[in-house]
């Protein structure tokens, strides 16, 4: 039986997977119906499939990733793999839209994540271009979120993140399984990792991340 969007966020919340006021708003004010190809299980915490033999991660997953980046009003956001544009308009509706700028590397898959947040009100730039080499004119970030699984964490991002920022990211093997990483910036070319645990995601295809 699906959810309803209420429902949906009053799970996320009893479980823990939603802890501040902020990414309840979040969840609470962007229709993730209209960010996937089946609206049936739309509000169901489980991964979606859109476009281009992608997904759209289940919100649980979503919910731990916008948490652990402390996302705040005013932050400059950079996302690798903008998929559906559903988690962009979530961080949109924290840092503010006109903060947020997301890289996808399937020029078809960007367009349909641009007409889902048009559709929705949102003006949020789309970047057609290998993410694992980030977006320098946009430089440097407060939070970056990668939403796909890289081997190690691609220079690039670090370098392109504000000493004391936040990357969110995958790591790990290309297929089945990673560990989700929170990596601080301490200085030039140097991170503190933590590990937040398992997860599953497609891989990051790019330069600095998995071959085609």
């Amino acid at each position: 039986m699906s959810l309803s969007k209420q429902e949906l966020v009053e799970y996320l919340v009893r479980y823990g997977y939603i802890k501040t006021e902020a990414v309840r708003n979040a969840f609470l004010g962007v229709p993730r119906d209209n960010f996937v190809i089946d609206k049936t299980f739309a509000w169901k915490d489980t991964p979606l499939p859109i476009p281009c033999n992608q997904t759209i991660s289940a919100p649980s997953m979503i919910a731990i990733m916008l948490e652990a980046l402390e996302l705040a009003r005013g932050d400059r956001v950079l996302e690798v793999g903008a998929g559906s544009g559903y988690n962009a308009a979530l961080m949109a509706e924290i840092v503010g839209q006109e903060n947020v700028v997301s890289v996808e590397r399937i020029e078809r898959l960007a367009e349909f994540a641009r007409e889902n947040l048009m559709r929705c009100g949102y003006e949020i730039e789309i970047v057609v271009g290998d993410g694992t080499k980030g977006y320098p004119p946009r430089a440097p970030y407060d939070k970056i979120i990668v939403t796909a699984a890289a081997p190690t964490i691609p220079p690039p991002l670090v370098e392109q993140t504000r000493s004391g920022g936040l990357i969110a990211i995958p790591v790990g093997s290309r297929h089945f399984y990673q560990d989700f990483m929170l990596a601080r910036k301490i200085d030039e070319g140097r991170v503190e990792e933590r590990n937040l645990g398992g997860c599953a995601f497609v891989p990051l295809v790019g330069e600095y991340g998995w071959r085609e």
